[in-house]
């Protein structure tokens, strides 16, 4: 199925460029996001004459989305979710729990425009996409912790695995503290033990 384009389109083509695209995707995104018409004659007679309109507004929300990836680019935001002792989240981080957080931090994106390009499902540092606008894209890093205090420790640098080990060191040390105490006790006892009195002399 032929579509002129209204404006870019990633891996598909620029604005007023006429491609093949699979009649599926056609309906179920291009024509119904508006980013694209059907390749009659009539609708590329109709762009032609819209061409300079379509431009000028293209070129005004780009204007105004690099306004907002100045601002949004490498920004960090803390995501907090249930997971197990091994890291492993119960359920996922999705676009909109991505979109949620930005938006609440002063960031109006939506979840249309966030691409996870692997599926989130563990504790840790992940970068996401946002597409502000065809040609105006963004990377943010989320930071998906358990708490906020574990959310500034995997900020420094530490990953849930590594903190896991050192906890689990730190409690094998208290172990083997306590052990080595209760020995220590034991012995200090055995030397304040009392002497046993002689026994009673058999001819007396």
């Amino acid at each position: 199925m032929q579509v002129i384009l209204l404006e870019r389109v990633a891996k598909l083509g620029q604005m007023g460029d006429v491609v093949d695209v699979k009649p599926g995707f056609a309906r179920n995104y291009l024509l119904l996001q508006g980013k694209a018409l059907t390749a009659s004659k009539e609708n590329i007679a109709r762009f032609e004459e819209q061409k300079a309109q379509l431009e000028a507004r293209n070129l005004e929300t780009k204007t105004e989305a690099e306004a907002l990836a100045a601002r949004l680019d490498g920004q960090k935001f803390v995501v907090i979710r249930s997971a197990s002792d091994g890291g492993n989240l119960y359920g996922s981080v999705t676009t909109r729990d991505a979109s949620v957080v930005a938006t609440e931090n002063g960031f109006s994106v939506d979840r249309k425009q966030v691409i996870i390009r692997q599926p989130i499902k563990e504790l840790g540092l992940h970068e996401v996409e946002v597409h502000l606008h065809p040609e105006v894209v963004v990377t943010i890093l989320l930071n998906v912790a358990r708490s906020p205090e574990e959310a500034e420790l995997q900020a420094s640098g530490k990953s849930i695995q590594e903190l896991a080990a050192e906890e689990e060191a730190q409690a094998e040390f208290e172990v083997s503290q306590l052990f080595d105490d209760i020995g220590g006790a034991a012995s200090d006892d055995e030397g304040d033990a009392p002497a046993r009195p002689a026994a009673d002399d058999e001819d007396n």
